[in-house]
């Protein structure tokens, strides 16, 4: 994806005044652990910032200052970080889960969905324009769009192929040792239409893969909006310690830039 200009994120961040940003925040981050068990996920430090900090900051400065957290686990260490956006330049609500609701259950909460709204997981470091995909999904009649990228996955096993041979006995046709596979995964990032909401029932547990399967049933446009760029989900280990060592790398002030963007990790 080509470097974003100072102008078109300018364009991109007024596009998005209005916009609803949701934030889930509520999950208890169970790989983490055991940081986790005295700390929310979204509040693991990258470097001297908590990562929710960063997100809040990206959405702002991309044009998104309606923000509103679902929170659960440790919730109140979260708003007594962030309360209701006060020097942060944007008004941050919460919606509060009893239970565990899964990634698109907690939606059903959210008072005022009335028009186009971003959802993203609290524990994402990224230099994707969020700007520029709410324009992507707003000229494209997606119902949902999914920010996706290409990973390459190693399958840590020696794969065979096995089919019938005579006699009721398998043969193998073909070793493959450490496969790779690539695949578009979601980046836990998504613009969504109201619409979208009738397919979340009223209660339970309720994933955003099981969303997806609903709208495409009944035939609802899903989309994809491709991105190459940096991309952590700070919820695994490695890519954790992998956040922490480019804030370590990166000593070119808060609010450095990079080709027009602001850097995912600022110190």
């Amino acid at each position: 994806m080509s470097a974003v200009s100072t102008r078109t994120r300018r364009r991109s961040a007024r596009g998005a005044k209005g916009t609803r940003a949701i934030v889930l925040a509520g999950g208890r981050g169970t790989r983490l652990a055991p940081f986790t068990s005295v700390l929310p996920k979204p509040l693991m430090p990258i470097g001297n910032r908590a990562i929710l900090e960063i997100v809040v900051e990206q959405l702002q400065r991309s044009g998104f200052t309606d923000i509103t957290f679902c929170v659960g686990y440790l919730s109140h260490l979260i708003e007594a970080v962030f309360g209701d956006g006060t020097g942060r330049q944007v008004q941050i609500g919460y919606v509060r889960e009893e239970g565990a609701l899964g990634t698109a259950g907690p939606l059903r909460l959210v008072d005022g969905l009335a028009g186009t709204f971003l959802v993203m997981n609290g524990d994402v470091l990224t230099e994707l324009d969020y700007g520029a995909l709410l324009d992507h999904h707003r000229a494209s009649g997606n119902t949902v769009t999914i920010a996706t990228q290409r990973r390459t996955i190693t399958l840590d096993y020696g794969v065979l192929r096995v089919e019938p041979g005579g006699a009721g006995f398998d043969v193998v046709t073909a070793y493959d040792e450490k496969p790779e596979v690539q695949s578009a995964v979601s980046m836990g990032i998504y613009v969504i239409e109201p619409a979208a909401l009738e397919y979340i029932p009223p209660g339970g547990y309720f994933d955003f893969p099981d969303l997806v399967d609903a709208l495409l049933a009944a035939d609802e446009q899903v989309g994809a909006f491709l991105y190459d760029g940096l991309w952590l989900d700070i919820g695994r280990h490695d890519e954790f310690e992998r956040a922490n060592e480019l804030w370590a790398a990166n000593g070119n002030g808060h609010h450095a830039e990079t080709n027009g963007r602001p850097r995912a990790i600022p110190r």
